[in-house]
């Protein structure tokens, strides 16, 4: 079971987790040996995994035909966590898969919220690219369940500034507290709204939409040369994370800069692009 420590002067916690060292690695430094091994998230090789608890697509459980697969992870930070497998496909991820595909992507997610909405608070995070935090290529989420008793440090939802785009439910913007250089949030246009699981069917294709929109955005302007990163990447690396309480919104961090000495001694993040350049860079790319 995860282990949560208090700081009782700030409040902040930690999770006690030593199981976590035990992931899978695919990461460049051990591609040698990585590469001789099977792909547990593909098509196939759902016998790899712990049973599915959730599935878009035909076929049987545990069986391929599977669109979307969500299992439990093998290695948890907390008591519940899941792995919501993207697709079936071992490369592309959100910024490049179809827009149906990613459609359901995002239904998985709210319908495994709504699931767990009563077991505490519940987060929905990604990680794209080793740097980020990935130990397996092919895409995925995780979602993990935190006590409702845990204060989680978390920003809630900034006010919109420097817009990007925006459709008929969502709004994409910088906004002016952007910790990340290139920092992207999409919001629902209506504050004060619900938490994430209260998105309607009706919704969810403008979500896709936005989602998508933003990733291939800050993608392509990495691709022209129009971002400045500070250790050269080029490969697409980037976080993003569902707020998981009410009022909710994605924010997306790209990986372009590395914390440090600084940040990690003041709590002070340092931001090297503005976000209002950020955002003209942004609507401009397309």
């Amino acid at each position: 079971m995860a282990k949560y420590v208090p700081d009782i002067k700030t409040e902040r916690w930690v999770i006690i987790a030593p199981g976590r060292t035990k992931r899978p690695d695919e990461s460049p430094a051990s591609h040698a040996e990585a590469s001789a091994k099977v792909c547990p998230f593909c098509a196939g090789n759902e016998s790899m995994t712990p049973p599915e608890v959730y599935r878009i697509g035909p076929g049987e459980k545990d069986k391929p035909g599977w669109q979307v697969r969500v299992i439990p992870n093998l290695f948890p930070i907390t008591d519940i966590h899941e792995v919501i497998i993207h697709s079936v496909d071992d490369m592309r991820d959100i910024e490049d898969l179809p827009a149906d595909q990613v459609k359901r992507i995002l239904t998985a997610y709210r319908d495994r919220y709504r699931a767990h909405e009563d077991d505490g608070q519940v987060l929905i995070f990604s990680n794209h690219g080793f740097a980020a935090g990935a130990s397996l290529k092919h895409p995925h989420a995780q979602l993990v369940v935190i006590p409702k008793q845990i204060n989680l440090d978390a920003v809630e939802r900034e006010p919109v500034a420097n817009v990007v785009k925006d459709n008929k439910y969502f709004v994409t913007y910088c906004p002016d507290f952007s910790q990340w250089p290139f920092e992207v949030w999409i919001a629902p246009k209506e504050e004060g709204g619900g938490k994430f699981g209260s998105v309607a069917d009706s919704e969810l294709a403008d979500l896709a939409e936005v989602l998508q929109d933003a990733l291939k955005r800050i993608q392509m302007a990495q691709d022209k040369g129009l971002l400045h990163s500070v250790h050269g990447q080029d490969v697409f690396v980037y976080n993003f994370y569902i707020y998981h309480s009410t009022n909710w919104f994605i924010r997306i961090t790209p990986r372009f800069v590395h914390r440090a000495g600084f940040e990690l001694g003041t709590g002070l993040n340092v931001n090297i692009t503005d976000p209002t350049e950020a955002a003209r860079v942004l609507r401009e790319v397309i």
